[in-house]
């Protein structure tokens, strides 16, 4: 892939980076940052549940002063599934090339976008993992550290997954794989 895909706008089309928040006024300042350092071209999406810690406020702040984030306010705490397919009935209605779906909590390392979407020029989704060298997961309990990679190691024993993090939220889709999806009718 060419640098500028690295960028987040190659041959693809631009990335959009959906970000789902609640209580997230600490960790978005910063996330957002090290998105737009780690993928300059790449295009932000807060979709917030209407965060009572003032997280959508500060997404706004944020947004106000960089033309490549965007802020989806939502009314209430509707959960992550849900925040992830308002983002991406968002981006495909804006014609966004590549979606990324990201934590804000520091669990998704922003530096590693760059390959995640140089990997997505071979494939339809790109699957980031918690569960690799220098891999981790922030502010978790041991016992959903314990349900999370019991999940990994059984997919992959007993489905025959190949795939060290299946409970992951770190993915990278091209758009003709979300259309193929028939979000609309996910619910």
């Amino acid at each position: 892939m060419s640098d500028g895909g690295q960028r987040g706008q190659g041959p693809l089309g631009t990335a959009l980076v959906i970000i789902p928040t609640f209580n997230e006024a600490e960790n978005i300042g910063p996330i957002v940052g090290r998105v737009r350092a780690a993928v300059p071209e790449a295009h932000v999406l807060v979709a917030d549940d209407n965060s009572p810690d003032g997280t959508g406020k500060l997404a706004d702040e944020l947004a106000a002063g960089d033309d490549h984030v965007h802020v989806l306010h939502r009314k209430g705490k509707e959960g992550l599934g849900a925040a992830y397919l308002a983002g991406f009935a968002w981006g495909l209605e804006r014609d966004y090339g590549v979606l990324v779906e990201m934590d804000a909590d520091g669990s998704h390392q922003p530096e590693e976008l760059p390959r995640l979407l140089t990997a997505l020029a071979g494939a339809d989704l790109v699957l980031g993992s918690r569960w690799v060298p220098g891999g981790r997961v922030v502010n978790w309990p041991k016992s959903r550290e314990f349900l999370s990679r019991g999940g990994s190691v059984y997919s992959r024993l007993m489905l025959d997954v190949p795939i060290r993090d299946v409970t992951g939220g770190y993915r990278a889709f091209r758009r003709e794989t979300l259309e193929g999806l028939g979000l609309e009718e996910v619910a």
